[in-house]
């Protein structure tokens, strides 16, 4: 009979080992319907083909069944999905072609499990956008996509607008100009540079107070075709700030990897929604918390995202828009995809002794459902790297 692992040795920061005891798997329970209390979107990653020439400039080649497994997997805890976003690797891999397929086929499978989805629309089909035309021109393009899925359209930032726009004016001209044109309310996403060193300055200014200004009066003079904001700027304070002077009506969907337990648990007066990057990786301890948060349990629902917390700061960690990377990596070491392959060769953008880290804290929240599997598979990884004794 074979010996069974029951810890691991990793790579420690600034050398030497560390041994982690492998913590007993836990019985997460399923919640397929949504939640009373918060409305929650989970940022899915997409899952490289492992015989696709992934590799840097490359057309992606997505491994659609592993993929769509995943959201199966988030719809399973009672998670909308929010597809085709930053953590899916918009501007970092992830083209047009594949983009349509992607939120295509997964709008198809949220109507048939009656699970909430939403998708990102920009402008990153088209290269070089001289015009604030141009700009709006492309936008247009890719809501119509998103529209005739049947999925809510996310308008995404811009690299592009960030950067022909002059000042607030042509930020508020694209932006009014859309939302004019859908059909039914959408999500503004506002992602800070920490994760897109691109979209310095967006909304007009590099000031964050002068850009918040010219974003209350874009959702206050639309508020009917605005459900709600996504904003990225890993600022519990700016978050707070912001939420209380937003329309009546319309949600803020925190995108604060940092602060998320806190923002969603309010604070008497106003709470946060979700639609985090960070609920694909701890789905199940997300769902937890959530029930509790919907049975009045805030002792509970305090506990329950406790360990996630620091797994998410690590996965989160400047340079903040590598984090794919350690989603992908949670999804490997968790079951949901054959390897840990992502489109643009992404897998090589954070290091060993950081995955270690990540391996470590996601043992400690227990989101492995096989201890041993997870172990096996970070053995494999190491002794490639040639991190062994």
């Amino acid at each position: 009979m074979t010996a069974v692992d029951t810890s691991i040795e990793l790579p420690a920061a600034g050398g030497g080992w560390r041994t982690v005891e492998l913590a007993a798997p836990r019985r997460w329970e399923p919640h397929p319907g949504p939640y009373r209390s918060r409305v929650a979107f989970a940022a899915a990653h997409v899952v490289g083909d492992p015989w696709g020439e992934n590799v840097p400039g490359a057309p992606a080649v997505v491994d659609w069944d592993s993929t769509l497994e995943f959201r199966r997997h988030l719809f399973s805890y009672g998670l909308g999905v929010a597809e085709a976003m930053d953590t899916a690797q918009r501007n970092m891999g992830l083209d047009w072609p594949a983009v349509q397929e992607l939120v295509r086929r997964s709008a198809e499978q949220a109507h048939e499990h009656g699970a909430r989805i939403a998708a990102g629309a920009g402008t990153d089909h088209r290269a070089e956008l001289a015009t604030v035309d141009d700009v709006l021109a492309a936008y247009t393009e890719q809501v119509e996509h998103v529209e005739g899925t049947g999925a809510q359209v996310i308008l995404m930032a811009s690299r592009q607008l960030a950067a022909v726009a002059a000042g607030p004016d042509d930020y508020l001209r694209v932006y009014s100009e859309l939302l004019r044109q859908v059909r039914e309310p959408v999500i503004l996403h506002w992602l800070g540079e920490a994760f897109d060193p691109q979209l310095a300055g967006y909304w007009g200014s590099s000031d964050v107070d002068a850009a918040t200004t010219t974003f209350v009066q874009l959702v206050e003079a639309h508020a009917d075709k605005v459900d709600g904001v996504k904003v990225s700027l890993l600022s519990a304070e700016h978050e707070v700030g912001l939420r209380a002077r937003l329309p009546e009506g319309v949600r803020l969907y925190t995108g604060d990897d940092f602060h998320y337990p806190e923002l969603i648990r309010g604070d008497g007066t106003h709470h946060s929604d979700a639609l985090l990057g960070a609920f694909a990786a701890i789905a199940p301890a997300a769902s937890a918390a959530l029930a509790a948060l919907d049975e009045g349990d805030l002792e509970r629902y305090d506990a329950e995202f406790a360990p996630t917390l620091p797994l998410s700061r690590k996965v989160f960690e400047a340079p903040t828009f590598y984090y794919k990377t350690g989603i992908a990596f949670l999804s490997w070491l968790c079951g949901h995809q054959p390897g840990f392959t992502m489109v643009g060769g992404l897998q090589s953008a954070r290091s060993v002794v950081h995955l270690s880290e990540v391996f470590a804290l996601a043992n400690a929240a227990r989101l492995f459902p096989d201890p041993e599997a997870a172990a096996a598979r970070m053995r494999s990884l190491l002794s490639v790297a040639g991190a062994v004794r």
